[in-house]
């Protein structure tokens, strides 16, 4: 209970007005404290994410495990380069996750390519196929950097300022342009496209 007191920042309870307000603040303050972690291995920094969740790192004592599949995962870890052909799965796989949704890319591969930035069939810059929350910069990334990127998207979601899945959401057709250039008229997963068009079949 004393944890979870030190944990609670009061500063930050004081501007707090209104009943939403209150609401939001208790649902994301609940939110970050429980984050189940897809982890994708796509390059070298899937060898970073074992140790990261083992006894030595211990990163479940912050909230964070592992989930078995993506409608049961909140994050979603992009670990290294992406082949275009792996590029399509990992849009599928984020597609699945139930929102809100986040996106923590590893390495510098994520960002830029990498030591992959000329080759041919490898995807730089993948902030234009999914929304990234956190970068984790480094070639490659230790589980301390890490587990650091995942306390600041805890402080994000927190604040209520991780906002990935809306952003795909709202400019889907910006997102699926360009992927579109990659894919042609053979991308998948469209059925999934068309539940972010119909707002998940609410309206």
């Amino acid at each position: 209970m004393d944890e979870i007191k030190k944990d609670i920042p009061l500063e930050e309870l004081k501007n707090i007005k209104g009943e939403q307000q209150i609401v939001d603040w208790v649902v994301n303050w609940f939110r970050k404290q429980s984050l189940w972690v897809l982890a994708y291995g796509t390059g070298c920094g899937a060898i970073e994410v074992p140790p990261t969740m083992t006894a030595r790192y211990d990163a479940e004592r912050l909230g964070i495990r592992g989930a078995a599949t993506p409608r049961q995962a909140d994050v979603l870890i992009i670990s290294g380069y992406l082949s275009y052909k792996t590029l399509k799965r990992v849009i599928r796989t984020y597609e699945q996750m139930q929102s809100p949704k986040y996106v923590i890319g590893l390495g510098s591969c994520v960002m830029n390519g990498g030591m992959y930035w000329d080759s041919y069939n490898t995807a730089k810059q993948l902030d234009k196929y999914l929304p990234f929350d956190i970068y984790v910069a480094g070639c490659m990334p230790r589980p301390e950097a890490l587990i650091d990127g995942f306390v600041a998207l805890q402080k994000q979601i927190s604040q209520g300022k991780s906002d990935g899945a809306d952003r795909y959401k709202q400019n889907i057709d910006w997102y699926k342009a360009n992927q579109r250039e990659i894919f042609g008229d053979k991308m998948l997963p469209s059925y999934t496209c068309d539940w972010y068009y119909s707002d998940g079949g609410l309206v």
